[in-house]
């Protein structure tokens, strides 16, 4: 006679786990709904576990929650730009909004309220971690550019960069997605291309920086 099955056995999550896991299903959430249509209920139901279990890791509730996840969620941006300094700088540029763009696409339709803050629950809080996001963006492609004291134009060209990505992200997501990823990863390097160009007429300092990177960015 064939002996029963084993039952796995049961492993208590530490606190860290835990907490990991209820991050994650409040991202994944959140990363398809707007966090006003996602209750303590939903996440409950998507990591397994009771709703007293959630307020248990975050008593502050679903704002807490939300911030956490947000917080969570700007780690994951920032190391998108986390780019070996090796090779030619515009393909480096191109990995870096590789991984950026996989990023928006995988949270598809919650990608505001996750990096913007779009949201009826945000606060000043939530708006300091979206910035911070930007801010390492530009650090990263600054120390990519090399430049150890930027000037204030060059600094600008890039932070508005920024802003035009997360703005054709946004378009893209509207748009279905469309032109092809691809396509709109190397629009968007041409235009940094760009706009560094228009930048060196009036900046000696981006002017030096574009003719040293005409050889072979």
């Amino acid at each position: 006679m064939t002996p029963p099955a084993a039952t796995p056995a049961y492993r208590r999550l530490s606190v860290e786990e835990r907490r990991s896991q209820l991050l994650d299903a409040a991202l994944s959430l959140f990363a398809h709904r707007v966090p006003e249509d996602v209750s303590l209920d939903d996440v409950a139901e998507a990591a397994g576990v009771s709703r007293p279990l959630v307020y248990r890791y975050f008593p502050g509730g679903k704002q807490q929650l939300y911030e956490a996840a947000l917080r969570s969620a700007a780690d994951e941006l920032r190391q998108c730009f986390d780019e070996p300094r090796d090779g030619d700088l515009l393909p480096r540029l191109s990995r870096a909004l590789d991984r950026y763009l996989a990023f928006v696409d995988q949270h598809d339709a919650g990608f505001s309220a996750l990096l913007q803050g779009g949201s009826v629950v945000s606060t000043s809080r939530t708006t300091a971690i979206v910035d911070g996001v930007r801010r390492a963006a530009a650090e990263h492609i600054l120390s990519h550019l090399g430049v150890a004291d930027p000037s204030l134009p060059l600094r600008m060209t890039v932070r508005m960069w920024i802003t035009a990505v997360e703005a054709a992200s946004l378009i893209w997501l509207d748009e279905g997605k469309q032109p092809p990823v691809e396509e709109l990863r190397d629009w968007l390097v041409e235009q940094f291309a760009a706009v560094l160009s228009v930048t060196a007429n009036r900046d000696p300092q981006t002017a030096a920086l574009v003719e040293a990177l005409a050889g072979g960015v």
